[in-house]
């Protein structure tokens, strides 16, 4: 019976290993020209790419990732739903009257509303978008913020 088991493992990871599959450097372009709106194609254990990710970090933080994301590209695809229509409360951008109260509470105040939600109203952690990054969705209410003084 235990051999069966080891003979079925073998032959299941063997199966399994046959799916995996090397891209070509064709395939590689159109992956990273797919992902080109909303980020950048880095698969592991390429050296290339290392430098980009690591390099904002590296050099200082955040700040420096947050100015590369494009907040208003952000705002138009996951924001501006609500944020336009004042849907479920959320405050419209441009208008200086519903911001003023949530700015005064300080830009990190309000960073911290866009990435982990308002409790007790619609505003739900980024939006509901867990694929955003802390970054984009920085950049995101930067975008609102400025737009709405």
């Amino acid at each position: 019976m235990l051999k069966k088991i080891l003979v079925a493992a073998a032959a299941g990871g063997l199966a399994l290993s046959a799916l995996a599959v090397d891209l070509t450097d064709e395939q590689r372009a159109e992956i990273a020209k797919r992902l080109e709106p909303v980020g950048s194609l880095c698969l592991q254990g390429d050296s290339s790419c290392v430098k980009q990710a690591g390099g904002a970090a590296a050099a200082g933080g955040g700040d420096a990732m947050a100015a590369a994301v494009d907040g208003e590209a952000v705002y138009n695809e996951a924001c501006m739903a609500c944020h336009t229509t004042g849907a479920g409360g959320a405050p419209m951008i441009g208008d200086a009257g519903q911001w003023a109260p949530r700015i005064e509470k300080g830009m990190d105040a309000l960073h911290n509303s866009g990435i982990n939600g308002v409790a007790g109203t619609a505003m739900m952690a980024k939006g509901g978008r867990a694929d955003l990054s802390d970054e984009q969705v920085v950049a995101a209410v930067d975008y609102m913020v400025e737009n709405s003084q």
